[in-house]
């Protein structure tokens, strides 16, 4: 096991999930079959159970429930929920849907097993009249759009008044890209079995799916243990998050000395917002490189920082590039930090780039590459070439943070063409370039050549505010500096920076959050 799939698994204090492909779910049954013996009916009568437990727990014994099956395995797991949800005193029936000389085999025994009991069975949807309706039309293996009976049973099913529990995945919903396959059902609770789908993670299904309950049916986990690629996450935000651990005998340069290379004169508040953050997550010292017209400002509402200046805009003596002087101060402050962050606010002018260059030239330091930095690389083939993959040191430290817009720009790719397969792209960006990359969208994906995929669940709508994205920039210096690899400290800052808005929006609302919100919120992490 690597240092980095060590951090994954035990640093963090969390439990690593994968996330699952359809094919990849799908590949996992079949081992549990054919390599460990566990019968198919098995493992279907382990979901019924795991779901009926569900809709007992939330909504308790006197419901009405109505079941709705489709005729492959998903709706083999529905008519046993309806069987087991019988055997409790829970009033249930099943609605059939769809072409019954379909129905798969397991899902064909199923149904010879509840006429036997006298379960009520209807063809079609008779009525919604429930308090409760199980979902189970289309599991994970649905690849064309749904139209006809299929597409009306749905509509009638989002029209009731009934709570919604979707058996492994809402039906309409993609498995492996979240999209929707013409409608969908939306559900208020999606039992998942054995591993999450990604559909179920990414939007638009994430928002299909309601409440996701990941639930064991007897996969043995032999199935996973040796996997090392795809895609992981973390979903138990437990109490005891560790960030790295101190050295009770050490001092400010025992934890770390960040240089924060950020604001343009009109852009002073994204300096402030980094630097704070990478001081609230444990770095011992910050040195800021920005506009002079900062300075004032920075040493009075963060006078723990040094700052050092250049002269911004058009009246500086050497015009728009960087000055002998400035790039002395620039070279000094590199030479003295452990890890540098760049970007944020400092606009995409030829000084910017001027200093930029200057950096990437020299620096063989652990980097955060964030905003405008990555604008100015998306301008120029000649700096992004310096970060193709074998081309450059870095100690294998180098972390870009683009949002999906930046994304677009250094990928040379629509917005729309990436949305589509964001995983991919992450991918294939990262064969080409030597860094850990933090592509930040409704989900955050951080990827790195030869690395698990993470697929960051932490976070909300309310995070996205002005200066979010200099605050994860700050945590990720600041685990940088206190001796996180590269990919770690992505993972790590990516994940405890979700944590911290979804605390903001927990003591106010996605709508109050601002960026000093989210450090506000560190503290009680």
């Amino acid at each position: 096991m690597t240092v980095s799939e060590f951090f994954l698994q035990e640093r963090l204090g969390l439990f690593m999930e994968y996330v699952l492909t359809s094919a990849e779910m799908k590949a996992s049954d079949k081992a549990a079959i054919e390599t460990y013996g566990i019968h198919s009916l098995v493992l279907m009568e382990r979901a019924a159970l795991q779901t009926v437990k569900v809709i007992t727990d939330r909504f308790g014994a006197e419901v009405y429930v109505g079941v709705m099956v489709g005729t492959g395995n998903n709706g083999g797991d529905g008519i046993a929920i309806a069987r087991i949800l019988q055997e409790q005193g829970i009033r249930a029936e099943i609605n059939m849907i769809g072409d019954l000389s379909k129905l798969s085999e397991e899902t064909t025994i199923q149904l010879q097993t509840v006429k036997k009991l006298n379960i009520p069975i209807y063809y079609g949807v008779e009525h919604t009249v429930y308090d409760v309706i199980v979902d189970a039309i289309f599991g994970i293996g649905l690849t064309r759009e749904i139209e006809g009976a299929y597409k009306k049973a749905i509509e009638t099913i989002n029209a009731s008044k009934a709570k919604i529990v979707a058996v492994d995945i809402p039906s309409g919903v993609n498995a492996d890209d979240g999209s929707i396959m013409g409608c969908a059902v939306k559900a208020d609770i999606t039992v998942t079995y054995a591993y999450r789908k990604l559909g179920l993670m990414l939007y638009p299904g994430a928002s299909y799916s309601g409440e996701v309950i990941c639930a064991p049916i007897g996969i043995p986990k032999e199935v996973t243990s040796n996997k090392r690629t795809g895609v992981v996450t973390f979903t138990d935000a437990k109490k005891d998050l560790q960030f790295p651990e101190r050295d009770p005998a050490g001092n400010k340069g025992t934890f770390g000395k960040v240089l924060l290379i950020a604001g343009s004169k009109t852009m002073g508040g994204a300096c402030f917002l980094s630097a704070l953050s990478a001081y609230r997550t444990g770095a011992g010292m910050v040195r800021i490189f920005t506009a002079g017209d900062n300075r004032e400002s920075l040493l009075k509402k963060l006078p723990e920082a040094i700052v050092d200046t250049y002269q911004d805009g058009e009246y500086s003596a050497e015009g728009l590039s960087i000055s002998q002087e400035e790039s002395n101060t620039l070279l000094s402050g590199v030479e003295w930090a452990d890890v540098i962050a760049i970007g944020p606010g400092i606009s995409v002018s030829t000084k910017a780039k001027a200093i930029l260059t200057v950096v990437l030239a020299v620096c063989d330091k652990p980097m955060v590459l964030d905003a405008d930095a990555l604008n100015i690389l998306s301008q120029s083939e000649e700096l992004l070439r310096n970060l193709e993959y074998g081309r450059k040191k870095y100690n294998n430290d180098l972390i870009l943070t683009p949002h999906i817009g930046e994304f677009s720009r250094l990928m040379k790719y629509p917005v729309e063409m990436i949305k589509k397969d964001l995983l991919c792209c992450c991918k294939t960006f990262t064969k080409k370039y030597d860094v850990s990359l933090v592509c930040k969208d409704a989900r955050t994906i951080v990827a790195k050549r030869g690395k698990l995929t993470y697929l960051n669940a932490s976070g909300n709508d309310g995070m996205a505010t002005a200066g979010s994205g200099d605050v994860l920039t700050g945590i990720i210096a600041g685990f940088l500096a206190q001796g996180c690899s590269g990919f770690e400290a992505a993972v790590m800052g990516t994940y405890t920076h979700g944590l911290a808005g979804d605390l903001a929006r927990k003591k106010t609302s996605a709508y109050y959050i601002m960026a000093q919100d989210i450090i506000k919120s560190l503290k009680e992490l």
